[in-house]
């Protein structure tokens, strides 16, 4: 019997966000998000939480050797960086009249991101 495939969950956390580490190695540091992988519950940042592997070459164009490169953070231990209130800080919706949604700051209420 197949099992049936885990749905992916929806997080409040997108592509392109200020995100601030509030938990392990990287503690403290802010960093943009290059991408979120929901089936795993992780983020990339981008120049954060680095590890080291070897590549093989292949070629003229890439030479082998080790290279550094962004390894995904579970993305409970990231928050959103709020510009206006310089803290991380947790993320609402709010409805406008029009049924539009937007993500807004539970702190200072102000809409953010590029929704």
């Amino acid at each position: 019997m197949a099992t049936p495939r885990a749905q992916a969950a929806s997080y409040k956390i997108r592509r392109n966000d200020m995100v601030m580490v509030v938990k392990g190695k990287e503690r403290g540091k802010t960093g943009k998000v290059m991408r979120v992988l929901p089936d795993h519950g992780r983020v990339v940042i981008e120049r954060l939480n680095l590890v080291k592997r070897h590549s093989k070459p292949r070629g003229a164009a890439s030479p082998g050797g080790i290279v550094e490169k962004e390894a995904p953070l579970q993305i409970a231990n990231v928050m959103f960086f709020c510009e206006r209130c310089n803290a991380p800080v947790r993320l609402g919706i709010k409805f406008a009249a029009d049924g539009e949604r937007s993500r807004v700051c539970r702190r200072c209420g102000e809409a953010v991101g590029n929704d």
